[in-house]
C-alpha cells in the first residue's frame, strides 16, 4: 500500500529555502506516495484566541456552530495528521526556536482528548504508529548545541501527542560553510531508510 505523506512547509521563504529543498529531496525518495501539503507560508495559521479556547474546552456534542466553526481550521489540520503515514516538515530555525507559524500549527494539533490525553499516569499521545522526518535548516547555530531550542521542543512536542519516531536532516550553520553544511545535509537524506 502507497504511503500517506503530510509535508509540512514551516519556511516563511518560497524560493531560496534550504529546509523546503530538503523537504523536496525526502519525499522525491518515496515515489507513489499520496502527499498532502501543508504550507504555513501560503496559509496561515491563525493564533489561537478565547473564543477557540472556549470552543475547544466545549464539549463536542454541546458546541454551537459558531464553535464548531471556530474549530474547523484546527479540525482539519488534526485530520491530516491523523491520516498520514509520514510527516516530513521542513524548519528553519529562527532566533534559535520553531518559526511562529510552526509554533501556531502545533497549538492547534496539540488538542486534550483528541491529539492527547491525560491519565492517571500522567499524559498519553493519541497519534501513534507515525513516523516523522524534519529537515532542519539554520544560519549559525548547530542543531543540537545549548542555543538550539528548535530540536528539543520538536522532540518533545510530537512526543506528547504520541509521535515517538522522529529523524532529523540537519543544515545547520549555513552562514559559516554552506558548501560542506549542504553537502552532509545530501549525505543525510541518502541515508534515510525510506523502503515503501
Amino acid at each position: 500500500m502507497a504511503k500517506s505523506i503530510l509535508r509540512i512547509d514551516a519556511s516563511a521563504r518560497r524560493s531560496g529555502s534550504v529546509s523546503r529543498e530538503l523537504t523536496d529531496k525526502i519525499i522525491a525518495r518515496l515515489p507513489g506516495a499520496h502527499v498532502v501539503t501543508r504550507d504555513l507560508a501560503e496559509t496561515p495559521v491563525p493564533q489561537l484566541d478565547e473564543a477557540w479556547v472556549g470552543a475547544n474546552f466545549t464539549p463536542a456534542e454541546e458546541r454551537s456552530a459558531e464553535q464548531r466553526a471556530k474549530l474547523a481550521f484546527s479540525d482539519a489540520l488534526v485530520s491530516e495528521l491523523q491520516e498520514a503515514d509520514i510527516v516530513v516538515i521542513g524548519l528553519p530555525m529562527y532566533n534559535f526556536g520553531v518559526p511562529a507559524a510552526f509554533k501556531a500549527w502545533v497549538d492547534h494539533v496539540a488538542r486534550a482528548g483528541v491529539t492527547f490525553q491525560y491519565t492517571e499516569t500522567g499524559p498519553k499521545g493519541l497519534l501513534t504508529g507515525k513516523r516523522v522526518i524534519v529537515a532542519m535548516a539554520s544560519g549559525g547555530v548547530e542543531a543540537g548545541s545549548e542555543f538550539d531550542f528548535a530540536t528539543g521542543y520538536v522532540r518533545h512536542v510530537l512526543g506528547f501527542i504520541g509521535i515517538t519516531e522522529v529523524e532529523f536532516v540537519t543544515a545547520d550553520r549555513l552562514m559559516i560553510d554552506a558548501d560542506a553544511t549542504l553537502k552532509s545535509a545530501d549525505a543525510q537524506v541518502a541515508a534515510l531508510s525510506l523502503a515503501a
